[in-house]
């Protein structure tokens, strides 16, 4: 009786866990965000878990039956292995995401803003959570300039250099502290083409990346394989936006390691 109750108390616990992940996961296709990696992943484990909640009694069943068997009883431990080394890599991802996100800048930094979605010429809203730091940082440190950069692409009625340009312009900061990178298309195009203009100007060499919290670590990556010392400037992230970018994010990562 007890071991049955146990085993009804995790179905419940996976099946609920599972509901409100799909639902997490589900809101932001809901209103404004397109079907990507991170959400896709999300919405399938969410599916999982909820199957496994279902099925529990019928899977504990079958893995048993496995057992006894020779060969079958390594096959049931592949998938067990795969969760361990998933698990692992999520954890150190997640790690130096927080310790790259808290690599706090000095005073007279170059502030360079990363480039992100612009609705015709309205930003969308993690752009304006990373302006929003940055805005924070330029009104405290005074001396300090920022590069904007990031171009125009689908969809988008102005460079997204421009989209953010306007938005601290009428924020209050002084046109003259701004500069304008309109080509990149891509973080590391983002860098590389703030580092020239950083060059161009004689502004200080040292920047610090004004971009989402869980995006700092891989730009950071990026900045350094450019010869460019960086330091932190993050925007927090919505709540309900979160899992979809930071498991898009842990793809990026894996990528950029690989690659």
């Amino acid at each position: 009786m007890k071991h049955k109750m146990i085993t009804s108390i995790i179905r419940i616990l996976m099946t609920a866990t599972g509901i409100l992940c799909f639902i997490w996961f589900a809101i932001p296709l809901s209103l404004s965000v397109n079907l990507n990696i991170g959400n896709a992943t999300g919405l399938a484990v969410s599916s999982l878990l909820i199957l496994l909640g279902i099925f529990l009694p019928f899977i504990k069943r079958l893995v048993h039956k496995w057992k006894a068997h020779p060969i079958k009883r390594w096959l049931y431990r592949v998938p067990i292995a795969a969760v361990c080394i998933i698990t692992v890599l999520v954890v150190v991802e997640s790690g130096l995401m927080i310790v790259a996100a808290n690599k706090a800048p000095s005073e007279n930094v170059t502030v360079v803003v990363l480039g992100c979605r612009v609705y015709g010429e309205r930003p969308s809203l993690s752009m304006v959570e990373r302006l929003e730091a940055a805005y924070e940082f330029l009104a405290k440190n005074e001396q300090a300039n920022c590069v904007l950069s990031g171009g125009m692409g689908t969809g988008e009625n102005i460079s997204e250099a421009e989209c953010m340009y306007r938005y601290l312009v009428e924020k209050g900061i002084d046109a003259s502290r701004l500069y304008k990178e309109e080509q990149s298309t891509t973080t590391r195009e983002n860098l590389l083409f703030a580092k020239e203009i950083i060059a161009e100007n004689g502004l200080e060499p040292e920047i610090a990346i004004a971009t989402s919290d869980y995006h700092v670590y891989r730009a950071g990556r990026i900045a350094e394989s450019l010869d460019m010392e960086y330091s932190a400037i993050p925007g927090q992230t919505a709540i309900w936006l979160f899992p979809t970018y930071y498991v898009r994010e842990l793809y990026g990562i894996l990528y950029e390691w690989v690659f």
